[in-house]
């Protein structure tokens, strides 16, 4: 069982403390599906609302590939009174994974046995490793049920596993959103050229590097970021929101569109110094206007939606960690609820073996799909839906792309109110005597890991 801790065991790590309000704790000894084990295994996480005597009003809520625990961040509009995630009524829980920057056991974290950090030697994690280190963490707090796990994205991988990981009866139902039950060539092949992105850099130095904003490998973490972004989102969503305007930093004496009161990072992403082969001639300030841009091109965008994939670069770049990123997506390729579990003779995408498997899977699934998803495909919800036991598909219209289930908040609202509601009416028939009174962080000042922005 993991010790639940009143100090943050990683204090070296400048990536946790941005997460406010974080708790954590130590599992001694956690054996991973790898066979490596970690000693003294930091896990961070965020609770609201308390447990009712019978410990089992408890929402198990995971996060993205780059969120964290705070779910308050990331889908601010669903927390609170009255709201999806009520505190008032369940006993909220939200883990970090194993491999992120904000907490839990890391690249960042030091390894016990050599007095460093882990850096690219941290051993590799999978999905199924973070929900028996998450239920370790569940022990300590005394839950002895879970009513419902919901996520999207990679937390919905991480909703699937847990039925699937955990005793059966030991949770109740699923909500998983915009997910898939193994990740696809396609989004294995974005992944690989992302992380391609970040090998290039030569600061990476096959990991080695001082893991702050300002010593990792920035380039190469930046332009992962926009590949990534281009998953995210959709051309409807683009075009529509960008065309081909101008950057809002531009002159409105050229005519265009006057600058936003809202502060813009600098737009152009920070380069690696790489010597050159001879002698540098004296920099002018003509060149630098045109450094890292071609010969005879501006360094600023011309275009809006540039604008938007560089800032996204730059605010990345200060929040996350390039040895994290590289590991938390090569966990995501190697998702596959029916691995190890299915019969050696059944062929990849076997319906039947996939049906076999998710049977034990609590009836009644709700799978919630983006209409314009092209990272999860609505295919890819269709399939579960078909092969969970008595499952619902519901769509998200939007035209956000995968990105939708971090920023349709009435649609989501309803459907996961409406399901917990159905499911559990006598958790609302009484409160748990919260006093809670935290506004969510996402409404305060805007996501740091989540798509409500200012740009």
């Amino acid at each position: 069982m993991a010790t639940l801790l009143d100090y943050n065991p990683n204090p070296q790590n400048v990536y946790a403390d941005l997460i406010q309000g974080q708790k954590f704790a130590l599992i001694p000894r956690l054996c991973l599906d790898s066979g490596e084990v970690l000693e003294s295994c930091p896990v961070a996480y965020k609770t609201w609302g308390q447990l009712n005597e019978s410990c089992d009003n408890v929402l198990v809520l995971c996060h993205a590939l780059t969120g964290s625990s705070d779910v308050s961040d990331w889908w601010s509009s669903l927390v609170g009174y009255g709201k999806a995630f009520d505190p008032a009524h369940f006993f909220i829980f939200c883990g970090n994974v194993l491999g992120s920057p904000y907490g839990s056991a890391s690249p960042l974290t030091i390894d016990p046995r050599t007095g460093m950090r882990y850096a690219s030697d941290f051993p590799q994690t999978t999905v199924r490793d973070d929900v028996r280190a998450h239920k370790h963490v569940l022990d300590a707090l005394g839950v002895r049920s879970v009513a419902s796990v919901i996520g999207g994205s990679m937390g919905g991988m991480t909703t699937l596993e847990w039925p699937l990981c955990t005793a059966p009866g030991y949770v109740q139902s699923i909500i998983p959103i915009a997910t898939a039950a193994d990740h696809s060539a396609w989004g294995i092949s974005w992944a690989e050229t992302q992380r391609q992105c970040i090998y290039s850099d030569p600061r990476f130095a096959d990991g080695d590097y001082d893991p702050v904003p300002a010593g990792q490998p920035a380039a190469g973490l930046a332009a992962a970021r926009m590949v990534a972004m281009l998953t995210y989102r959709s051309c409807v969503s683009f075009d529509a929101r960008f065309g081909r305007k101008p950057p809002p930093s531009s002159s409105p004496s050229a005519g265009r569109a006057k600058p936003r009161s809202v502060p813009e990072p600098p737009l152009d992403l920070p380069r690696t110094d790489v010597p050159p082969a001879a002698p540098a001639a004296p920099k002018t300030a003509e060149r630098e206007r045109k450094k890292s841009w071609g010969a005879g091109a501006p360094r600023e965008p011309s275009f809006s939606a540039q604008g938007y994939l560089h800032y996204q670069g730059q605010k990345f770049v200060q929040r996350f960690d390039a040895n994290c990123y590289l590991h938390i997506t090569n966990k995501m390729d190697a998702h596959d609820v029916t691995l190890g579990r299915r019969e050696p003779q059944s062929a990849d995408h076997d319906a039947a073996a996939l049906r076999e498997v998710l049977s034990r899977v609590p009836s009644g699934a709700l799978v919630v799909s983006v209409e314009t998803d092209a990272l999860f495909l609505p295919e890819q919800q269709e399939r579960l839906a078909a092969c969970l036991p008595d499952a619902t598909l519901a769509t998200l219209r939007s035209s956000d792309g995968h990105d939708g289930f971090l920023l349709e908040f009435e649609q989501l609202q309803a459907l996961i109110l409406g399901k917990l509601k159905r499911d559990f009416p006598h958790f609302y028939e009484a409160t748990t005597g919260t006093d809670w009174t935290e506004e969510p962080t996402g409404l305060r000042k805007g996501s740091l890991t989540g798509e409500v922005e200012a740009w």
